[in-house]
């Protein structure tokens, strides 16, 4: 697994934020049983910069806590079975990795939300992470089905690993 991380902003967040971003990743990627070795790009930033990706991406100029690029397109969520038949699109020819996508997260928010939730900013990190890698799996929440999926997968992984809103 090659996670390429990148902290793009001032702000200082004071927790090891890689080792737990990694956690989640791999443990995101056993419950959802995904088949190959990935290679994931994480870019934690501040808001002046979310918002500007986000308006040119979204269409929506405000700042938001992450956003999730996916580089997989999936006929049903977490649908690993077709993407070999398309590997010159998916694969990184040099590692074999799939190369599932970005995160793009707003320490800011990843701060103001914590304390706003009564939680840790390493379950705020934790569930952010979660949240993006299920969007890098083609899940959403549009629709109330959608959403109620989303937060049971979210869930399992965080208790998986024991990042609790405590």
């Amino acid at each position: 697994m090659t996670l390429n991380f990148e902290y793009e902003t001032e702000i200082e967040l004071k927790l090891d934020y890689e080792p737990l971003i990694r956690r989640v990743v791999e443990r995101s990627l056993d419950t959802e049983n995904c088949p190959y070795e990935v290679e994931l790009n994480i870019i934690l930033t501040d808001n002046t910069e979310i918002q500007a990706i986000n308006k040119e991406y979204r269409g929506i100029d405000s700042p938001t806590d992450v956003l999730s690029f996916p580089m997989v397109d999936y006929e049903t969520p977490a649908d690993f079975s077709h993407l070999e038949e398309e590997a010159d699109d998916y694969f990184n020819p040099e590692t074999g990795e799939l190369l599932l996508g970005d995160i793009i997260i707003s320490v800011e928010k990843v701060m103001g939300q914590a304390k706003e939730y009564g939680h840790s900013e390493e379950r705020e990190l934790g569930f952010l992470t979660a949240h993006s890698m299920l969007h890098l799996f083609g899940y959403d929440h549009m629709e109330e089905e959608e959403k109620a999926v989303m937060e049971e997968k979210q869930r399992e992984i965080l208790d998986s690993l024991e990042i609790t809103r405590d």
